[in-house]
Order: C-alpha cells, then structure tokens, then sequence
C-alpha cells in the first residue's frame, strides 16, 4: 500500500472548547527558513510537506514494523503525534521541533537529535548525527536504546502502517 500525505493526519475534533486550546499555527515561509536557521538544519521535504498540510498534531495512528527488541511493543514503534514548528511565543504547541535543544539537555539525548514524538522516556527524532541528511531513530533512555528506524524520513514514511496492523505489546 502506497503511503498517502493527505491521510497521515487524524482529523480534529469538533469541541468547540478542544479548538480554541489547540490552535495550529499555519505553517509560513518564514517560519520554515527560521526554524531551519535557528536548527542549524535542512529539514527532509517529507517532513515539509507534511507541516504544510498540519502543522503537528495527532496523527492517524501509526507503527513502524521493528525486528529488535524494545521496550514499547514487540513487533514495532509507535507514531502517533508529530511535532510541527510553532513560530509564534502566544501558542505553545504541546508537539513543537523548536523545543528539541531544551528536551535533548534536559533527558540528556544524543546529539543532533530533532524530537518528532516522545514522552521524555522515548523519543522518534530526526537523527542528523552521520550528515546533512537525518535518519529516523528510536530512543529509549529506559532501555539505554539508540536505534536506526530508517535511514531517511522518506522511507520512515514509506515503512508506517496503521496501528491496526500490530499485535498487543
């Protein structure tokens, strides 16, 4: 099954008092050129592309199949929310790539890491340690884990599948 952009994200909710707390900055020009300066890199075009459409959130609930053993399911990792890039101090997005520095220092995380979901236990992040171009890893300071998902956010992105597809962890 080819994966489709426009169904990675889960639609939002109609509470009208959900709406009003979870305000999603459109994703500008300006803010992608900042935060790629301030990140002090170029971010994948899945990523972008992906921002463009829903700047962060909830996704439509996702795994990626994994053969190692950890400490979140058997059979693979999960990928339900992405972080987006909020540009404006008055909306603190709960899911925001900016705040990757401060996670990383405060959980002590590998270098280089941009945070795509996580708890603080475990992180998915954009791994740009080996280059310009990052790969996809699992984090899980719990199991001291440090793994290569995929090699590109392209084939992350190729490799998700619904949740539906997994067993019980």
């Amino acid at each position: 099954m080819a994966f489709e952009m426009d169904k990675f994200w889960k639609p939002g909710p109609t509470d009208p008092f959900w709406k009003t707390k979870r305000v999603r900055l459109t994703l500008t020009e300006d803010a992608l050129v900042s935060a790629e300066r301030q990140l002090r890199v170029k971010l994948p075009p899945e990523y972008v592309t992906l921002l463009r459409i829903q700047n962060g959130g909830d996704t439509n609930g996702f795994g990626f199949p994994m053969t190692e053993q950890r400490g979140w399911a058997i059979d693979h990792v999960p990928f339900d929310e992405m972080a987006g890039i909020g540009h404006d101090p008055k909306f603190r997005e709960t899911f925001n790539i900016l705040d990757s520095a401060y996670f990383s220092e405060e959980w002590q995380l590998p270098p280089r890491q941009l945070l795509l979901s996580g708890d603080g236990h475990w992180w998915m992040t954009l791994d740009y340690r080996s280059g310009d171009i990052p790969s996809v890893a699992w984090i899980d300071l719990e199991l001291d884990q440090d793994l290569q998902v995929a090699p590109t956010f392209g084939e992350f992105l190729k490799g998700l599948r619904p949740n539906s597809d997994f067993g019980r962890s």
